[in-house]
Parts: C-alpha cells; sequence; structure tokens
C-alpha cells in the first residue's frame, strides 16, 4: 500500500513538472526575445532609438521611486488647480501666490492656464520648462530649481490627499510599483543657548541628550509630532492597496539652526518609530550653500547620536549632491563618507562628489560589501550640477560594483517621470536588458520596506515581467523591421 501511495505521489509530482515545463520555456523565451529587442535599441555604435525606449520603457514594470520628493513631484499646473480650490490667486508680476480672491493683477488659477503668455511665464519660475529651450528666465540652475518651491508651497501641503491620489494614478499608469516619498517637513523646534553653544565652542553628546529631554517635555513640540501622525494616517487613506504601495520620509532643513535641524532630525526618529508608513528620515535642502557646508558635520554628528537611540531607524541622506567649482575643493571630500561613517546611512541621496572624496575606492568598496546604494537622478542632477554623460559617477558605481537605483528626485520640477529616467540611462549608457531589470528588482529591495511588503512586491514585479516579456516577444513591426 505504502509503495502505491509513493507512486502515486511520484506520478503527480512528475505531472506537475512536465505541465510547468512549458510555461517556463515559453517565459524563458519571451525573456529572451525581449532582450533581443532591447539591444536593438541601444546597440552600442548606433544612436539610441529613443521613440521605441521611451514605449520600452513605458510600458516596462518599474519596481519603484526612492527619491522622490513630494511637494517637486505635483506639476504646476495641478497646483494651479488647488489655487483656484483655496480662493487664492496669483500675482501677474512676481508670479507668486496670493491668499486673497483675483483680483485686476492677480489671477485664478484658471486664468493663468487660459493666458498663454501668463502660464509660459509661471512655467519657468514653478519648473525648470524651457530653461534651455527659448526661455528668457536665466538664473543660475542650481537657484532656478531649489526657488521653485517657494512659489508652490502655500498650496502643496493642504492639498495633500488630493495630491497623493494623483500620484498614485501616474504611478499605476507609468507601472511604478511603490514610491517612498519625502513627504512634509518633520516638526521643529529652536534654542536659543543651543545655537550659540553649536557655533562657538561647539556640541557635545551631553547638549543633544539635554536637548531631546527638553523636547519631550515640550508640549507643543509633542503635539505637533501627533499632529504629523495623524496626517500620514489621513493622507493615506485608500493609497495602499493592491496596485501601488506608498511609503513616508519626513526630513530636516539642513540650512536652518543647529537647534532646529536637531529638533527635526528628533521628531523624524520619532515618526519613524510610531508608524508603519513612515520607514525612514531624511535632510534635504541645497547642500552647497554656507550653512549647509558650515553644519555638514555637526549634522552627521547629529544623525550620529540619534541612531544610537533608535538603532532601527532607517536613513536616506542627501549626500555629494555637489560638483567642481560649487563649493571650495574640500567640501567635496567628506559628504558621502561621513554620511556612511559617522551617521550610518542606508542610503545615499545624488552621491555625486564621490570621484572628488578622499579614498573614493575605499568608499566604493563599503558600499558595494555592506549594500548601500545610491539613488540616481540623472534629470536633475545635469539640470542643478551641469553633470552628465560619461562625466556621470554612475559609471564608476557601475565599474566598482556600488549598488544604484534610478529616481526621479522632483519630476513636477524637472517635467520628467521614472521612465523617462530608464530612457536617460539606456541611451547615455547601452545597458543590456538584464542590468534595466535588475534595476527594477533592486529598487524593492533596497526600499525601507519590511521584508513582508518586500516580498509582497517582489512576486508581484515577477508577474508583471512575464506579462511584459509576453508583449515584447508577441508585438510584431507591420515593416518588418
Amino acid at each position: 500500500m505504502k509503495k502505491n501511495i509513493a507512486s502515486l505521489k511520484a506520478a503527480a509530482l512528475a505531472a506537475a513538472v512536465f505541465c510547468a515545463m512549458p510555461q517556463a520555456h515559453a517565459a524563458n523565451a519571451n525573456e529572451e526575445a525581449t532582450k533581443r529587442h532591447f539591444a536593438s535599441l541601444v546597440a552600442p555604435g548606433k544612436e539610441p532609438k529613443l521613440a521605441e525606449l521611451t514605449m520600452f520603457f513605458t510600458l516596462m514594470p518599474k519596481g519603484g521611486d526612492l527619491h522622490h520628493h513630494y511637494s517637486g513631484a505635483i506639476y504646476a499646473e495641478q497646483y494651479l488647480e488647488w489655487v483656484d480650490k483655496e480662493g487664492f490667486c496669483v500675482n501677474k508680476t512676481n508670479y507668486t501666490i496670493e491668499k486673497v480672491k483675483p483680483y485686476a493683477g492677480c489671477l485664478s488659477g484658471e486664468g493663468v492656464l487660459t493666458d498663454n503668455t501668463v502660464l509660459a511665464n509661471l512655467l519657468q519660475r514653478w519648473s525648470d520648462k524651457d530653461f534651455y529651450n527659448h526661455g528668457a528666465i536665466q538664473s543660475p540652475p542650481d537657484r532656478q530649481f531649489f526657488d521653485t518651491f517657494a512659489y508652490f508651497n502655500p498650496v502643496a501641503s493642504t492639498n495633500a490627499v488630493d495630491g497623493l491620489q494623483r500620484l498614485k494614478q501616474r504611478a499605476i499608469q507609468e507601472n511604478v510599483s511603490y514610491i517612498e516619498t519625502i513627504y512634509e517637513i518633520a516638526p521643529i523646534a529652536q534654542d536659543a543657548d543651543f545655537d550659540k553653544k553649536a557655533l562657538s565652542a561647539g556640541v557635545t553628546e551631553a547638549d543633544f541628550a539635554a536637548l531631546s529631554a527638553k523636547l519631550e517635555k515640550d508640549q507643543a513640540f509633542q503635539g505637533w509630532i501627533s499632529s504629523y501622525l495623524k496626517n500620514v494616517d489621513t493622507v493615506s487613506v485608500g493609497i495602499d492597496d493592491a496596485n501601488f504601495t506608498l511609503r513616508y520620509q519626513p526630513f530636516a532643513l539642513r540650512f536652518l539652526s543647529p537647534s532646529q535641524v536637531y529638533s527635526q532630525i528628533v521628531s523624524s526618529f520619532k515618526l519613524a518609530t510610531s508608524n508603519p508608513k513612515i520607514v525612514g528620515v531624511n535632510i534635504v535642502g541645497q547642500e552647497s550653500v554656507h550653512v549647509s557646508m558650515r553644519d555638514y558635520a555637526l549634522h552627521m554628528q547629529m544623525f550620529k547620536f540619534l541612531k544610537s537611540r533608535y538603532p532601527q531607524v532607517k536613513l536616506a541622506l542627501h549626500a555629494g549632491e555637489l560638483s567642481l567649482g560649487m563649493v571650495e575643493p574640500e567640501g567635496l571630500t567628506f559628504h558621502i563618507k561621513d554620511a556612511i561613517d559617522v551617521a550610518g546611512a542606508s542610503r545615499i541621496g545624488h552621491g555625486m562628489d564621490i570621484a572628488h572624496e578622499s579614498n573614493p575606492l575605499a568608499i566604493m568598496k563599503k558600499m558595494r560589501d555592506q549594500k548601500i546604494p545610491v539613488e540616481v537622478n540623472l534629470s536633475s542632477n545635469d539640470f542643478i550640477l551641469g553633470i552628465k554623460d560619461q562625466a556621470h559617477p554612475v559609471t564608476l558605481f557601475r565599474k566598482y560594483g556600488v549598488p544604484y537605483v534610478l529616481s526621479t528626485d522632483d519630476a513636477g520640477v524637472s517635467r520628467n517621470n521614472l521612465s523617462g529616467e530608464y530612457v536617460l540611462y539606456a541611451a547615455r549608457y547601452q545597458p543590456d536588458y538584464a542590468e534595466v531589470k535588475k534595476l527594477s528588482y533592486d529598487s524593492i529591495r533596497y526600499s525601507f520596506l519590511n521584508d513582508a511588503d518586500k516580498q509582497r512586491l517582489l512576486k508581484a514585479l515577477d508577474g508583471k515581467f512575464t506579462k511584459f516579456e509576453a508583449e515584447i516577444a508577441g508585438a510584431k513591426s507591420p515593416a518588418g523591421r
């Protein structure tokens, strides 16, 4: 009897394997056909087929966008919708939002949209549009980029439910499964004595501990943290589902006073331990301005101290978003290293000055060995820093095995999307299909999601790629090309 049962089980297993073989063979054949098709689009020595690459990457499943600023991701046209929703207007002279009803010199959002000249001028201020394409406004590119946020901030936070829903629908349409957005500025407080000491004699871990204790007793500060947590839950309704997943990072602004930055980092760490939707913390703001450079080492010490208290909190730090000539040469030598060795960063945002850092080979070896990826933002790196093509350090990351992912940074400001970043990458660096497919998977693997969510999204990505590759393999060119 036992032999019969064993025989039946063996037969059933053999039948299952036999039935699975044709499907596996078809999947492998589809993947091989997709590889050949992609190779034809980026053949070495030939002009990249940009239109076909655009279609290819629009259709291709893209796991996640891990370097994503919420307010910078919203396009100006949506901000104009919110101007009308709030009953505000846009000043025709300086293009700022005024919190009053429209009047002769201040247009409604609809009024801006229907006046082609005003709209064109507004887009040159609220985004990078037309900066190199017949634009008349020519401030330095970095200032142009970072100055945009002040224009639309008056309506960004108060309409987050609508904004995140729009980003969700756009992600689904673009075949993006996950966004880890740098969402809102963390709660902030100021301490004059701490600032005075930080800028003169310097502060120690004892000073960090003392200010932390003071903030614990600050009822207003604690109330702001509670409000932030409630806000995340409110804006998340209807976001996390089977089609799309969203998580958040609070952030500190690096160009504020030392106590303000420290309080924001404190609140960010507390937030990340209080709500599973908040998966990491960040520090943002133009890295090259005086205060950001002056206090960089101090900020890394702040992160180090709080990381020791909250070791489970993940850090994705903007570091090395600098280029030669933007700051003094010495300022290019330590930002990435300190973000990793001092602060304990799990991911690096930008990492553009790696070639100028002291002992870059050792830094990249550590990043490779410890699997610390770089969030690569090709469009904004090109615009802000003027670095692209073979000058971009992604060429070093590829050569020395440093993990990295492609991301958008500020899609609304740059007027781009994640598919466009993949197109830029493919056109510039001629990767093979296996490499771009790995980038898609790595954007989930290196996310700050918990293990169960990672496995859920990776499994879903398997199915999406199976479908995508079948579509590509089954497509026939009418011209036979």
